[in-house]
């Protein structure tokens, strides 16, 4: 990572400055390399959060709405966040120390927060740090990509939130506007090194595809009845989860054998919405099974052992 001036830029800000960053760069480009570097190596004391569930388990993290104990709905200037009913607004005093001593607030997957959420993370930090500085004078790192996911907001919230904001996007709060951040965008793509091909996701990427790029991606077209073996190795890539669960139901149908079903375990407060997987998982002795490893430690592992024995 030597080797690159902007991930160093990024570092020296980080480590040597009080300013807030928004890191940004394509998919391949570090980012997560850089967050899990800061998490080892920074000797600042850092919280990690993310607008989901998935996305914080990924940053080795907590979601915004479970540290800060924010509330789902918009979230207005004038909304009074310790007023809600149905959340527990109380924090605890681990929690209040944690926020108190905190110098670094590192936030993941930047492009999915609403400008609304921001400014409630601008004005809780206020509320135990300092009440004159923005993000109670803690630094913050926005960690995304603005041409990867966008936040969710729903007609009836924009309804509530466009009297206050330019657009949905983190950059149009009030205290992104105040931090004065610096902006630092990581272009070499560490992912791939065949440049044919990042030349094409880049053109894809900024929607200008060339006829040249469209003509190298068409050789590889695979027409719609094409049923590969069984055991050749293909992935499907779907564009919607229903559609990926349709795959697996048909593939799951074609196996013969009794079907076994796991109940997932929850512990603590893990609210529906941030399962990784689904909560009643349905297998057959012969299923191909693909593994997300989110979880280093022994217990994970020796789970996926057993798992492997199973169905592999």
């Amino acid at each position: 990572m030597a080797d690159n001036k902007e991930l160093e830029l990024a570092w020296e800000f980080v480590n040597n400055t009080n300013r807030s960053i928004f890191l940004t760069g394509k998919a391949g480009t570090g980012k997560t390399t850089f967050l899990h570097r800061l998490k080892m190596d920074c000797l600042k004391r850092l919280v990690v959060v993310a607008p989901t569930g998935v996305a914080a388990i990924n940053a080795k993290g907590v979601t915004i709405h479970s540290f800060f104990q924010m509330p789902f709905g918009p979230i207005l200037p004038d909304t009074d966040l310790d007023a809600s009913k149905s959340f527990n607004r109380k924090f605890n005093k681990t929690k209040i120390d944690i926020i108190r001593s905190m110098d670094l607030l590192v936030i993941d997957e930047i492009s999915m927060v609403r400008a609304d959420l921001l400014d409630g993370i601008d004005r809780t930090l206020r509320r135990f740090k300092d009440r004159n500085k923005v993000f109670g004078g803690v630094q913050v790192l926005m960690i995304g990509d603005l041409q990867q996911l966008s936040p969710v907001i729903k007609e009836s919230e924009w309804h509530l939130l466009k009297p206050f904001y330019k657009n949905g996007f983190f950059f149009s709060s009030h205290a992104y506007q105040e931090c004065n951040a610096v902006t630092i965008e990581l272009k070499h793509i560490y992912r791939q090194d065949n440049p044919t091909f990042i030349n094409i996701l880049n053109e894809i990427r900024n929607n200008v595809l060339s006829e040249a790029s469209a003509a190298e991606l068409n050789k590889r077209y695979i027409p719609p009845d094409f049923t590969p073996e069984p055991d050749a190795g293909y992935i499907s890539l779907t564009t919607h989860n229903n559609k990926a669960e349709a795959t697996n139901i048909t593939e799951l149908n074609k196996i013969d054998g009794q079907n076994r079903f796991y109940q997932a375990k929850v512990e603590g407060k893990f609210p529906e919405y941030a399962y990784p997987n689904n909560e009643a998982l349905e297998l057959k002795v012969g299923a191909q099974v693909m593994f997300v490893k989110n979880d280093s430690s022994l217990r994970s592992a020796i789970l996926m052992e057993k798992l492997e024995k199973l169905f592999i």
